[in-house]
């Protein structure tokens, strides 16, 4: 892979500090800084950056990730040589080198009543879970999927422009759902590719020990069921997008 010669640096931040804007001026000066004193959320601090890029291919990056050598140049070799390609996205991997879930099939309704209940528990249950996490799938292969963690993925600003932004309806949880679904609805792929790897310190900080404590006491929790029935809402009567 050759290395790519001419880019932008972007960084849209949210619930700025002004101590945060000094150092970045006086620091990082070749960086388009973009900060935000309110909290507008993942899909708007996305959406700014979208909006100010200049770029013919946008990398998407959370601050949680680190970027192993090489595969920034694998995902976009691969998205110019695939134009039917939407969203290319790298295999994410724990600091101990395992592998992390990041590719799903689309949810239904049950996908969150059995996450979030005992119901989980239940053979049938499990075996929709596993379909949804796609664990029968061959993780060091190329393939299509439903969505992607938004953590990481590649765009054409072309294609994105055709899209949409982000719904910023999804401040929390459902955007990068909401979006590859979108993608997919104006005829493009999302394409894992495994090849290209990254770092991801990922917590499951919606995660919950039971139904009534988490019910209870975590707030994430109630903000991804929110943005569950508000996602179920928007897509109720559509058919979902086939693939392979």
């Amino acid at each position: 892979m050759g290395m790519i010669s001419q880019y932008e640096i972007i960084v849209s931040d949210v619930s700025t500090e002004e101590d945060t804007e000094l150092m970045m001026q006086e620091f990082f000066p070749e960086v388009v800084f973009l900060p935000s004193k309110e909290n507008i959320g993942f899909s708007g601090a996305v959406n700014k950056g979208l909006e100010a890029a200049k770029g013919e291919y946008i990398l998407i990056l959370n601050g949680d990730i680190v970027v192993k050598k090489e595969a920034i140049s694998i995902l976009l070799d691969y998205i110019k040589k695939n134009p039917e390609v939407g969203i290319v996205a790298p295999q994410l991997l724990n600091f101990n080198e395992t592998y992390q879930p990041s590719t799903f099939r689309f949810y239904t309704p049950l996908t969150i009543l059995y996450r979030r209940t005992f119901l989980g528990k239940l053979p049938f249950a499990k075996n929709h879970l596993d379909n949804f996490l796609m664990k029968n799938f061959d993780h060091q292969s190329i393939m299509e999927v439903d969505w992607i963690m938004g953590s990481s993925f590649m765009i054409k600003k072309e294609i994105a422009d055709k899209v949409g932004l982000m719904d910023t309806k999804f401040r929390m949880y459902f955007e990068d759902t909401d979006w590859c679904r979108r993608f997919w609805e104006a005829g493009y792929k999302v394409v894992y590719l495994p090849m290209a790897q990254m770092y991801h310190y990922h917590g499951r900080g919606s995660a919950g020990k039971g139904i009534i404590t988490t019910l209870l006491f975590n707030r994430l929790a109630w903000i991804h069921i929110a943005s569950a029935l508000r996602y179920f809402r928007k897509y109720a009567g559509r058919p979902l997008p086939k693939h392979k």
